[in-house]
């Protein structure tokens, strides 16, 4: 089994002040509105808040996304049960101090949720989806501390005709049009369940943050983030084949081009780039501006990105920084001189280390999941 640890620490960011808004029901920590665009109990990071920041997403300024709200949880009663009939020995039940006292292993990964960027197939495509309406800051990169599941999958039994896992939370259940869905949960399989992903227990170097799973969640590297369970609870470990309304009805491509019933659950997030810019950003013709951005990818390192400022005729490469964990994302620069004033676009287009390119257009589906097109990030330059 290869080794999540990673290198050298990397420094965060400063601390942030007061927040200038309450906090929205069912979130308990501030989200400022020159920090955070709030959508219900959900908030997204804005861009033009990462600038100077370091390469981890400060807590502070880590996405929120909760089908519900966010529960507090005393670790000190708190248990993670693992339990199924793929398990030798019967129901297992590991406390917080449990963790603690196993191996410990880091990895800095992101975290993005599946319909990041589905404002866009809007604003950008011209197609009417659904959810959430995300434009680009429900993603962030932490590093994660905590024990690896395939250790608590051994010490718990699990026997060779285990196929697939089903991780709970312990928020409340979630009611959609009338329908009571019951907690968040959904399937993992085991070969991703013992290959890299992590219960965690904490997030840049301190306990959880209550909205961000405390006592402990899973991390499931490269995965879109509802795999990445919050608040875990239980881990059902079964000899068959696992659903959920996650896997069956939510989280997975429907609509024209995709077959009767959606496509397969969503897994791998796809290619991506942001520029660190407010949206629209203002900028002054004449001078030159250092632009500063971030790309990732679920199938490895970001190996390239180019820049364009007309409407991608041509493309020009930007610098990457020296921060290219595998599982995280690239910090990149790009020095820019509008000539005149305007409205125009930046395009920022990234690819990995697969091969994987981003795309123009994103494939369509009427939940709005997946866009990892090239992004038009409007300019008004003066």
């Amino acid at each position: 089994m290869t080794s999540m640890m990673d290198g050298p620490g990397v420094r965060r960011g400063a601390r942030r002040t007061a927040p200038e808004a309450e906090t929205p029901p069912g979130v308990r920590k501030p989200l400022p509105p020159r920090l955070f665009a709030v959508h219900g109990t959900n908030a997204e990071t804005r861009w033009e808040a990462l600038r100077g920041e370091d390469y981890l997403t400060p807590d502070e300024l880590f996405f929120v996304r909760s089908h519900t709200a966010t529960p507090l949880i005393d670790a000190a009663t708190w248990r993670l049960t693992l339990w199924g009939d793929a398990l030798s020995g019967g129901p297992v039940a590991f406390t917080y101090q449990d963790l603690l006292g196993m191996p410990a292993e880091t990895v800095t990964a992101f975290i993005e949720c599946a319909g990041n960027g589905r404002r866009l197939y809007g604003e950008q495509q011209n197609q009417e989806v659904s959810g959430t309406a995300w434009r680009l800051g429900a993603v962030g990169v932490a590093r994660w501390r905590g024990v690896r599941l395939a250790t608590l999958l051994e010490r718990a039994g699990m026997s060779d005709r285990a196929v697939a896992l089903m991780p709970r939370g312990l928020d409340a259940d979630y009611v959609e049009a009338g329908e009571n869905l019951g907690r968040v949960r959904r399937p993992l399989p085991v070969a991703k369940a013992l290959d890299d992903v992590l219960v965690a227990y904490e997030m840049n170097g301190r306990p959880l943050p209550p909205d961000h799973g405390h006592p402990a969640r899973l991390v499931v590297p490269g995965w879109v983030g509802v795999a990445s369970i919050k608040w875990l609870g239980d881990i059902e470990v079964s000899e068959r084949p696992l659903e959920s309304p996650w896997s069956t009805r939510l989280y997975r491509m429907h609509g024209p081009g995709h077959p009767p019933g959606g496509g397969p659950p969503l897994t791998r997030v796809g290619v991506k780039s942001a520029f660190e810019l407010p949206w629209p950003a203002r900028l002054e013709a004449g001078r030159e501006h250092l632009l500063r951005g971030r790309s990732w990818s679920g199938g490895g390192r970001v190996v390239r990105v180019e820049v364009s400022d007309d409407e991608g005729v041509s493309w020009r490469a930007a610098r990457l920084r020296d921060d290219r964990h595998p599982r995280g994302w690239v910090r990149w620069t790009f020095p820019w001189t509008p000539r005149e004033a305007g409205n125009l676009r930046l395009l920022a287009r990234a690819a990995d280390e697969t091969g994987a390119v981003q795309p123009d257009r994103a494939a369509y589906n009427v939940l709005g999941y997946g866009f990892d097109a090239v992004v038009r990030h409007p300019v008004v330059v003066t």
